[in-house]
């Protein structure tokens, strides 16, 4: 697909922050990322290129949160997740770049607003609660945005911020690994792909060592609600142009 030079300067823009919220939060990378690529373009050959990037960064993050990661509560929302991606999948080959566009957008705001409503969990969840929320991340996957639901389950509940970083980084890198074969078999990866995610590289470095310094000097609760709102914005500007 071409783009213009003011497209292709956009895309590494919202990367290269994206990249910084994914440093500091553990999760928004691929949400932010689509959420402006389908401003100015298709988004749906970008998806697979953020899971690729998504996986990249986990390799430089993995030393710092591999002792932190909830693996109980990885695995239990993985399988809810497996369950629904193929299908998510195969409707986002399918539809119109409208639609596409539209259920993108429709997806993020109401996570983005989940999110900023302050909304806590009281109660434990248990595994049956917890594949239920791996259910709807499948679901939102298709549209490169399953981290959301599990940020959203994840942030209303009483979980030390490294603790929620390292189990989104985990949770985010296994889902995208289960999603990539799905994408592949759908058409939508392919050498372009593989170059642009390369292409992308020093760019989510960057981001990536500047978010982590500031995570090690700060809370990312501030932040992550900065970085919801941003997201908000670009999602309502996706509505917009998608009902036009």
């Amino acid at each position: 697909m071409g783009l213009e030079p003011w497209q292709i300067a956009a895309l590494v823009a919202t990367v290269l922050v994206a990249s910084f919220v994914r440093g500091y939060s553990g999760f928004g990378f691929s949400a932010l990322s689509i959420a402006c690529a389908s401003l100015i373009t298709d988004p749906r050959p970008f998806i697979p290129v953020m899971f690729l990037c998504e996986l990249a960064m986990t390799v430089v993050q993995a030393r710092g949160v591999w002792r932190l990661i909830e693996w109980r509560r990885v695995v239990t929302m993985l399988v809810g997740a497996a369950i629904t991606m193929p299908f998510s999948v195969s409707v986002l080959a399918e539809i119109g770049l409208d639609r596409a566009r539209l259920a993108i957008s429709v997806v993020i705001l109401a996570f983005c607003l989940i999110l900023l409503t302050g909304w806590t969990i009281r109660h434990r969840v248990g595994p049956a609660g917890q594949v239920g929320v791996g259910l709807l991340s499948g679901v939102c996957n298709g549209a490169a945005v399953g981290g959301l639901p599990v940020a959203a389950f994840l942030a209303a509940q009483p979980l030390a911020a490294p603790v929620f970083r390292a189990t989104m980084v985990a949770y985010l890198t296994t889902i995208d690994l289960l999603a990539l074969p799905l994408f592949a078999r759908a058409g939508l990866v392919t050498h372009t792909t593989l170059v642009s995610a390369a292409l992308a590289l020093p760019v989510i470095a960057l981001g990536l060592w500047a978010g982590g310094r500031h995570f090690l000097a700060a809370s990312p609760q501030g932040f992550r609600k900065m970085a919801i709102g941003l997201l908000a914005v670009l999602s309502v500007l996706g509505l917009l142009r998608s009902l036009r």
